[in-house]
């Protein structure tokens, strides 16, 4: 087979360049390559955001649409005419981003609009040649699209999540919004940045554009609606007193499917109508299969897919045409892809061949699938989007996104493996800075990631390399709970915080003993359900620990499970964690062990503490009581509360003075071998 041959990049790329080059000169934006070797590498190269992401492929392959920066630090949609060299763009003003955009059919395109980086405005549509008028379409309803029907993509399915009535916010069910109304001109080219932009101005006119309203489904909250392969509303999942329920939608009305939720995960639809894709029920001593069901029946299927070590946490790739699954993308102790198709097989093999050294993902292709779409990365580069003509064997860069990176600065991640107390083998992630020796360690910091059902994954992270760049090892454990482990555990373990803390102890206590870092200085970091880990392991490891940084945390699910009560009717939070974690008020021994902040007394190293004040996922009360504790009990504390941020730091400025913070933080607790705190 005749090698590619590699031609000049998409003139886009230029355009991007000049668009961000006027960007603010204190955070050093207008600079696109790496800094001299001789040079610290900048806090702000770890906090930019990528020139360009989500790029996508009109349906006939003749444009290429893009999420882009400007100098205002957010993103605009851009799209590119790939045989002229014709691009245009359009933005929000003010502090407004433009996200999840989908191609509608070939010159149409829909897209989602967000106001300070923390609330959805809604979404528009637009055309291309004609982006400066693009209008909206639904607004202020928590407005998320649920699919692009195939026999009328122009008529988009969208779920209005947070619709409010009379009674308070409610689940609005799904619209079917003919995007070809335009009820007015909502464009302002004033303040335009380059000639070719348009800010859009909100204003809100939702029924002009509403052809059809279904109905929600009887009973409980609704979690999800999702479509079959062709675009038709199907189904819709709803939880009540925190147990979830499969609906199917019969074109009048809405049945009750016989599964149960709690042994079986939907992760999409199937290739026919009536059909669902699952994670089957646990099998002894080996992973989860994934399976068709007859979403009517609860009859399982023919198995897809079933890993030798991990249960399935990813997603599927669709023919484009057909819509049929033909692949399936998910983390292993790497990132894996496995295809079905002998046709794909053999693209992904020629695509490894041509980017040698680099994990190589399809991400789409047009219609005839000779145009492609391609992301190459690796734990050292951040992703690079490349299109592929199969069909006259040449290809070209579209975007380095993050080009001021430099690949050979910075620090591969190892894997590597630990055991539980309980005996159970697990993943974590290592990355180790330059120049270290066993007779020279490095300090530690544990990074546990948050969620928990979610996993650390093998790839280029910003933190990670950051915190490398300043001399210290990074620790990524997989604890229990995470993504790929539940069929080694029983089901309660995935909601048994003590014992994932234990996890994370286990981890770090095994690389300690390892030799490979200095057991004398370790951190540990994290955000969300990993800033509960991160506190949970200074008050029950004072002794491991040097210092502790909490972002966003979580501290007390008593408090935690208060809140959401008062949400209860409109949120299945609250039934979720009644039923999943237990009453407080009959659990009392229980939720004083999980909840850290409780015993702050414990702790014997300095804390950092930092969190938004606008944040909707975890209320910032929880971090202001840790630091009144931590002031109750005079223990060395720091505290970064930010206005105008949501479940972490959004604005560029923001993180970069977090990072900043973080690094003075541990370079005071942790670099110097003296010891900190008193652990005896």
């Amino acid at each position: 087979m005749r090698q590619f041959v590699r031609i000049l990049p998409f003139s886009f790329y230029y355009l991007v360049t000049v668009l961000v080059s006027i960007a603010s000169e204190s955070l050093d934006l207008s600079r696109f390559k790496p800094v001299a070797d001789s040079e610290q590498i900048p806090i702000v190269d770890f906090c930019r955001r990528p020139l360009l992401r989500s790029p996508s492929l009109s349906p006939l392959g003749t444009h290429i649409a893009a999420e882009v920066t400007n100098n205002d630090d957010k993103y605009q949609l851009f799209v590119y005419e790939i045989a002229t060299g014709k691009s245009e763009m359009v933005g929000g003003s003010g502090d407004k981003d433009i996200y999840e955009f989908t191609w509608l059919n070939n010159t149409r395109l829909m897209f989602s609009l967000s106001s300070q980086k923390l609330r959805g405005i809604g979404l528009f549509a637009a055309d291309i040649n004609r982006l400066s008028r693009a209008y909206p379409l639904l607004q202020y309803s928590g407005a998320h699209l649920v699919a692009v029907p195939k026999g009328q993509p122009t008529f988009p399915l969208v779920w209005a999540r947070a619709e409010i009535d009379e009674s308070g916010q409610r689940d609005g069910g799904v619209f079917e919004i003919d995007s070809s109304v335009h009820a007015g001109s909502f464009i302002d080219l004033t303040s335009a940045d380059t000639p070719s932009s348009a800010i859009i101005e909100v204003r809100d006119d939702n029924e002009k554009h509403i052809k059809t309203r279904y109905p929600v489904p009887p009973v409980g909250v609704t979690t999800g609606y999702f479509a079959d392969k062709d675009g038709s509303l199907a189904y819709a999942k709803t939880s009540d007193n925190g147990i979830s329920s499969l609906y199917e939608w019969t074109g009048e009305k809405w049945l009750k499917c016989p599964i149960n939720l709690d042994e079986t995960i939907i992760l999409t639809c199937g290739d026919d109508r009536g059909e669902i894709v699952v994670l089957g029920p646990r099998q002894e001593g080996k992973p989860r299969a994934v399976q068709y069901m007859q979403a009517a029946t609860g009859r399982l299927g023919s198995v897809i897919l079933q890993d030798a070590s991990y249960d399935f946490g990813g997603w599927f790739y669709r023919d484009p045409l057909s819509r049929h699954i033909v692949g399936a993308v998910y983390d292993r102790t790497g990132p894996q892809v496995t295809w079905f198709s002998d046709d794909y097989k053999k693209i992904q093999k020629l695509l490894e061949a041509f980017f040698p050294g680099m994990l190589v993902r399809i991400l789409g292709s047009d219609e005839s699938k000779n145009l492609l779409l391609v992301e190459t990365r690796s734990d050292r580069q951040p992703s690079i989007y490349s299109w592929v003509n199969l069909k006259s064997r040449s290809a070209g860069l579209i975007k380095n996104s993050a080009p001021w990176v430099n690949p050979n600065r910075m620090q591969p991640m190892s894997i590597t493996k630990f055991k539980t107390r309980d005996g159970y083998l697990l993943d974590a992630y290592i990355t180790m800075p330059a120049g270290v020796t066993k007779q020279n360690p490095p300090p530690l910091v544990v990074f546990p990631h948050g969620g928990p059902w979610i996993r650390d994954t093998w790839g280029f992270n910003s933190v990670v390399q950051f915190l490398a760049g300043r001399g210290y090892a990074v620790l990524q454990p997989n604890y229990r709970g995470s993504l790929g482990y539940g069929w080694k555990f029983p089901p309660e373990d995935d909601w048994d915080f003590k014992k994932m803390h234990d996890d994370v102890t286990d981890a770090c206590r095994a690389i300690v003993s390892s030799g490979l870092v200095d057991g004398e200085r370790v951190a540990i970091l994290g955000g969300s359900f990993g800033g509960y880990l991160a506190l949970s392991g200074v008050v029950n490891e004072p002794a491991l620990y040097r210092c502790a940084i909490t972002m966003s945390g979580v501290f007390d699910w008593e408090a935690i499970i208060k809140g959401a009560k008062n949400n209860q009717y409109a949120s299945p939070i609250y039934s979720e964690l009644i039923r999943r974690l237990g009453d407080p008020k009959k659990q009392i021994e229980k939720f004083d062990l999980i909840s850290p902040v409780r015993h702050v007394a414990k702790v014997r190293v300095p804390v950092l503490v930092a969190h938004g004040l606008e944040d909707t996922v975890v209320d910032v009360s929880e971090s202001k009581r840790l630091i009144s504790e931590l002031e109750k009990y005079k223990i060395p504390h720091e505290s970064f509360l930010v206005a105008g941020e949501g479940h972490g730091m959004a604005h560029l400025k923001n993180k970069v003075e977090l990072f900043r913070r973080i690094e003075n933080f541990l370079a005071t607790n942790l670099m110097t071998k003296k010891s900190i705190g008193t652990t005896e």
